[in-house]
């Protein structure tokens, strides 16, 4: 989103504003209940709008943010038109309206009085259209300001900072006055001290691809000893998906690559969205669960109604995975014989059969309609999985896999629905195109893609298209 820790603490800020911004827009909101609904004739009910508007604020204050993040909303505010902020903000109220509506309808609470739901949005709206509006003309005003401009000298050789400054994004650069160059090869480290004190410098941008890691080191003296900030471009290291960020490592400067989802609030909402939904579906569930139990009881007899099996969770690291069964007791010990008889409809480690002569009848009626999964709840709850993720493998099939960039697959939590499962799409036959979908998930992860694929599991379920 940012260029920089300073530019993503700013945003930080500016979406605590927003959140702020929209807390406020419900309270007038709410002040104009009265003379809104005396103007129409309408009866005040205190205790509704009360009991109403609480459990709204509770979904509408953090989330628009979080989908403002999403419709870039704080991405390149500079550049921005005012239709531009006018349609990501929309867009984002409009998701929030249909979550709120997809809550007050499945959870059964109090419905909020449309016409003051209605002007708190738009008090919302106009609110966060004035504060993008007046955030952008401060940052214009700043950008002809030659003063507020940051002091920025660059070292490295001249084809360095050439090919640097021709690639580097125009709404980073416009911040900078760059006072001079210096060359981290020909140039004495003395002439880098006396460079920081006659232009007053306040970062030095460090490239150093072509220099030797010494000189680097005398030049990131200097500046620390008058207390310049120094830059070092990691260009020197190659990347094709892991994105760098510095860390520290008790005292030790680290440079991290990561290929997950990074730390933010929106995989904290994840985690809470996976326990306390995976806890109200298990609840409203419970018929399903009564109907699974008695149904396998009946039909099969002679072995346990569960069916539990190690499976692969996050980076690996093993767990058991409960499921309702729906095969023979000995289905374990048939699957060689299973494999040799009919054979396979995936290639690749993993196992996938349509008909499989291992499922009796009840058992098959379990999976169409997807109610073998239900006891996957209880690992979400422990933690163990996730609402949305990759499918969990058997160990067995993931020690058979042998491309070794299939295992990143393995750097999130497993889940109990995922894209291709979704979508209806489980004609998949390539494992290939199945850890391909599950890695396009994981680099464009974010929480509004989660609650997309949940929203388009039901209708999977529903028409028997989300599993077999």
């Amino acid at each position: 989103m940012s260029d920089n820790r300073k530019d993503s603490f700013t945003t930080q800020v500016i979406q605590i504003t927003d959140a702020v911004l929209i807390w406020l827009a419900f309270v007038i909101a709410s002040e104009l209940r009265v003379p809104v609904r005396l103007a129409l004739n309408m009866q005040v009910d205190d205790q509704q709008f009360d009991s109403a508007m609480r459990w709204i604020l509770y979904i509408v204050v953090p989330f628009t943010p979080l989908l403002l993040i999403r419709f870039h909303f704080y991405k390149r505010g500079r550049e921005k038109s005012w239709w531009t902020s006018a349609k990501q903000i929309l867009l984002s109220l409009m998701v929030v309206v249909l979550i709120v509506s997809l809550i007050s309808i499945f959870a059964k609470l109090s419905t909020p009085p449309r016409l003051i739901f209605g002007i708190g949005l738009l008090c919302a709206f106009l609110a966060l259209m004035i504060r993008d509006r007046m955030l952008l003309w401060r940052d214009k005003k700043k950008q002809y300001s030659h003063a507020s401009k940051e002091r920025v000298m660059i070292a490295g050789s001249a084809e360095e900072i050439e090919i640097f400054l021709a690639e580097l994004d125009s709404t980073v650069s416009s911040r900078w006055t760059v006072e001079g160059h210096y060359d981290l090869r020909t140039q004495d480290v003395n002439d880098l001290y006396l460079l920081l004190k006659e232009k007053a410098i306040e970062r030095v941008i460090f490239l150093a691809r072509h220099a030797e890691f010494e000189k680097v080191a005398a030049a990131v003296e200097a500046c620390e000893l008058q207390g310049v900030e120094a830059w070092i471009s990691a260009s020197f290291i190659r990347t094709q998906i892991a994105r760098p960020t510095f860390d520290v490592l008790g005292s030790k400067p680290m440079l991290v690559l990561r290929s997950t989802p990074e730390l933010s609030w929106e995989l904290l909402c994840k985690e809470l969205m996976d326990r306390v939904g995976a806890t109200l579906i298990l609840l409203m569930s419970i018929p399903f669960w009564i109907f699974a139990y008695v149904g396998i009881r009946i039909t099969s007899p002679h072995a346990p109604v569960f069916f539990s099996q190690m499976r692969a969770g996050r980076y690996g690291s093993p767990f058991r995975m409960w499921k309702f069964r729906t095969m023979n007791p000995d289905a374990e010990k048939e699957l060689d014989a299973v494999k040799q008889s009919v054979g396979n409809q995936m290639d690749g480690p993993v196992f996938k059969l349509d008909s499989d002569p291992r499922i009796f009848p009840f058992g098959s009626l379990l999976r169409k309609l997807s109610i073998d999964e239900l006891p996957q709840l209880l690992n979400v709850i422990k933690g163990e999985m996730s609402l949305v993720g990759p499918r969990p493998l058997p160990l067995y099939e993931i020690d058979a896999i042998t491309n070794v960039a299939h295992r990143r697959r393995l750097s999130v939590k497993p889940g109990i629905t995922c894209t291709w499962q979704a979508g209806g799409r489980n004609k998949i036959t390539s494992f290939d195109e199945w850890v391909k979908l599950d890695l396009e998930y994981i680099d464009h992860w974010c929480l509004l893609k989660d609650i997309k694929i949940l929203l388009k599991t039901v209708p999977a379920v529903l028409f028997s298209k989300g599993a077999k």
